[in-house]
């Protein structure tokens, strides 16, 4: 049997060598031997039972508390994990929307530096702009407003950024059109897009079929494909076929 000192026990289990002598005083964790010397030993039902009472404190259980919980004659090891477990969990989703309170909060305080709705539209037609944004919340209400939120924790700089570089993308694939949608450059150029619309978007955990459902939208409505206001529907039909070949061998088979 391996065992373990004091010290080595503290180091294993993130705690002090003083807290092992205070719950070796209390009763609570006693070791397995003492060597000669009279120094503690510990072994692995030992290892096992700190787990415990460590999960325990935790949990904000008392030392008198889980004394008497770990020492009750039909104590199960395996029953005192799984609602440890349940516990946990349940704290963790409290903890998670206090983080998502805060921040809120601080999103709140800091949005004069940042982005704000109408930033968002920037640059797109004024009369179109208000229009395709109503539009899309009327098809994707969820998607839309987690995207615009993600969006407006960016800095001015990141967003312009960003757009520069999903235009010049869009762009670069303009002048593909007439290639094959499944060749290899059209793919790399359409994965590149992909990335783009994620970050526009946020997170999604349907964004595959997402991103196939757009495909169709630049192929059934010219306003989002035209190419220096003028509509391309060559162009729709084009992005159509590359985003769902991207969909099928690329997203679908992750």
């Amino acid at each position: 049997m391996k065992y373990y000192s004091v010290k080595k026990l503290a180091k294993l289990a993130g705690v002090s060598v003083r807290t092992l002598h205070h719950y070796d005083q209390i009763g609570l964790l006693k070791p397995t031997e003492r060597t000669a010397a009279g120094y503690r030993q510990y072994g692995e039902a030992e290892l096992l039972r700190l787990q415990q009472i460590l999960f325990y404190k935790e949990l904000d259980f008392e030392l008198k508390t889980i004394d008497r919980l770990i020492n009750r004659p039909d104590f199960d090891l395996i029953e005192a994990l799984e609602g440890q477990k349940r516990l946990l969990l349940s704290r963790r989703k409290r903890i998670d929307q206090l983080v998502a309170t805060l921040e809120k909060t601080m999103f709140h305080l800091k949005n004069k530096m940042m982005m704000n709705p109408e930033e968002l539209y920037e640059g797109l037609p004024k009369e179109h702009a208000e229009a395709w944004r109503q539009e899309a919340k009327e098809r994707w209400p969820e998607q839309v407003a987690h995207g615009e939120r993600e969006l407006m924790k960016m800095s001015k700089a990141d967003f312009h950024a960003l757009q520069r570089d999903f235009k010049q993308n869009i762009e670069r694939l303009a002048t593909m059109s007439l290639q094959d949608p499944q060749s290899p450059d059209v793919q790399a150029e359409i994965a590149k897009h992909y990335q783009y619309i994620l970050k526009f978007w946020g997170k999604a955990s349907d964004a595959a079929e997402a991103y196939r459902g757009l495909g169709d939208l630049y192929a059934n409505d010219p306003r989002y494909t035209q190419v220096d206001g003028v509509s391309a529907a060559t162009f729709g039909s084009f992005l159509q076929r590359a985003i769902h070949h991207y969909v099928d061998t690329q997203l679908l088979t992750r």
